[in-house]
């Protein structure tokens, strides 16, 4: 799988590419209810079907899993999320991103995201670099957490979404006398795709969704952030929760979100929408 990696690099691209094209042009029309104040717009469903139908043709022996219509969750796969960012687009708020990753097992080996209201691309394989449009990236910093913005995830919402949301107030507390500026930019891609892109210096994701994370997780790991799971293992589609920094903020980033998970009893295992 590694030596096709660049060849099937080259076809997520211009698949996302007409997702993004896709999302310029449209605006949602109708919105659908999958739970407590989480949504799928017209636009996400017309987006994943582009993306799904290309990636069926161009790569018929890999299987697709999307956010909105399914498909598989093990061996080979790529992962569709058509619209990260579902609230931001529906409220007109120009931050959203189109997120394709490959998946072999739990392990996350290529991502593409499109920003398309930045106008902006970022791609990555592992052991290929990370680049957003065609330039190579790589992180340049900060060297302080006072020096540094810091991305968190959306609350949770639902049932069940209590000990996480007590465990998110807890971190922000903790960040705010520390960090430079916490920020809640609602879209994981492209909080990931910006650390990458080092105008952050962390993202902090108290959840793993694959569709949501994949992607993400590849760019920002091969542009030199440390990816990783709330104990500090390895990230995988596997891994209960999302951290990612840059190299001299991951330790100080962990330990308050150690901290403030062991407070509130947050153990990552707890299954609540976002």
């Amino acid at each position: 799988m590694t030596t096709e990696l660049p060849g099937l690099l080259l076809i997520a691209q211009a698949t996302v590419e007409h997702g993004a094209a896709f999302l310029r042009t449209h605006r949602p029309r109708t919105c659908t209810g999958k739970g407590d104040r989480d949504m799928a717009t017209d636009v996400d469903l017309a987006i994943e079907r582009i993306l799904r139908d290309e990636l069926t043709r161009a790569t018929p022996g890999i299987g697709v899993q999307g956010e909105e219509e399914g498909g598989p969750t093990s061996g080979t796969r790529w992962v569709i999320d058509p619209v990260d960012g579902t609230a931001n687009l529906t409220h007109d708020i120009p931050l959203t991103g189109i997120s394709l990753a490959l998946v072999v097992d739990e392990d996350p080996l290529l991502g593409v995201i499109a920003l398309p209201q930045l106008d902006r691309t970022y791609w990555a394989a592992d052991g290929l670099g990370a680049c957003r449009d065609g330039r190579p990236i790589r992180i340049a910093g900060p060297a302080r957490l006072a020096e540094a913005i810091v991305a968190i995830g959306d609350y949770g919402t639902g049932p069940g979404a209590a000990t996480r949301n007590a465990t998110l107030l807890a971190i922000h507390a903790a960040l705010a006398p520390r960090a430079q500026r916490i920020r809640m930019l609602g879209s994981a891609a492209a909080d990931l795709a910006l650390l990458a892109d080092s105008a952050l210096g962390a993202s902090i994701t108290l959840g793993n969704r694959t569709w949501d994370m994949a992607a993400g997780a590849v760019i920002a790991r091969e542009a030199g952030a440390h990816v990783t799971d709330l104990d500090g293992t390895d990230h995988t589609t596997a891994s209960r929760c999302t951290i990612a920094a840059a190299p001299a903020l991951i330790d100080d980033i962990l330990d308050i979100v150690q901290r403030a998970s062991a407070i509130n009893g947050f153990t990552g295992e707890e299954d609540v929408a976002c």
